[in-house]
């Protein structure tokens, strides 16, 4: 993540990728908002981040990052108390000139994630043990990432990036059998999540590696937006 995002999250009181502590004195919040970050109920896709040294507006705390605080929270992702392992990052960065201990966490491959036995997820901009009904959705996420690399969401990708009149006048006609394109009422998502050339989320569909690759009008752009995690200080 590049500075100017951080700079926006740690000012960002709705945002619900974003935990801010004023020092590591309760290290159990910390662990839960990890754990509700690596599960990522919201299914942004993309990684929360826990400030260390900032109050809940994001100002700053005047808190001493040392090197055996950046330890302590490292040794959060497998000293037991969370499983799985969450991935993670700690670095050490200086903030509108205030220093922060910054941990960032990726979504899990494989939720639930639990903290001492309890799955936490993220409710808007605070945490909450997840409900059966949430624990359920995690594990439909772990399942559906189950599926071949071809088949796998490109989330830096939209609906937009398909030429979707490609897919009327050629890929359709061309997978399917013309009587039942006519009697099909199906929305164009829909025809596409049936062909597995978009994955269904939450909010919008979400087109997959191959969707990209036969539809999109600039597949090598796409794939340029994927955000990558940088090379860890510490985990």
């Amino acid at each position: 993540m590049d500075h100017a995002e951080l700079e926006a999250l740690v000012l960002d009181v709705e945002a619900d990728r974003v935990e801010r502590k004023p020092s590591v004195a309760n290290t159990d919040r910390i662990r839960e908002a990890i754990c509700a970050f690596a599960n990522d109920l919201p299914d942004h896709g993309r990684p929360g981040v826990v400030f260390v040294g900032a109050n809940d507006d994001g100002s700053c705390t005047g808190l001493l990052v040392t090197d055996q605080l950046l330890l302590t929270l490292a040794d959060m992702r497998s000293d037991g108390n969370i499983v799985p392992f969450p991935s993670l990052t700690v670095q050490k960065r200086t903030i509108r000139n205030c220093e922060m201990a910054v941990v960032i966490v990726q979504p899990a491959d494989a939720p639930p994630v639990r903290f001492q036995g309890r799955v936490w997820i993220r409710v808007g901009p605070r945490r909450a043990i997840a409900t059966l009904e949430d624990e359920r959705r995690l594990t439909e996420k772990r399942r559906a990432r189950d599926v071949p690399f071809d088949l796998q969401p490109v989330r830096a990708a939209a609906l937009l990036d398909l030429d979707l009149d490609l897919f009327r006048r050629s890929y359709l006609p061309a997978s399917v059998a013309p009587e039942v394109i006519a009697e099909d009422r199906r929305s164009i998502e829909q025809q596409l999540a049936s062909l597995r050339l978009v994955a269904s989320s939450a909010f919008q569909p979400i087109p997959t590696v191959v969707g990209v690759l036969v539809l999109a009008k600039a597949p090598l752009q796409v794939f340029a937006r994927l955000d990558l995690p940088q090379h860890p200080v510490a985990n």
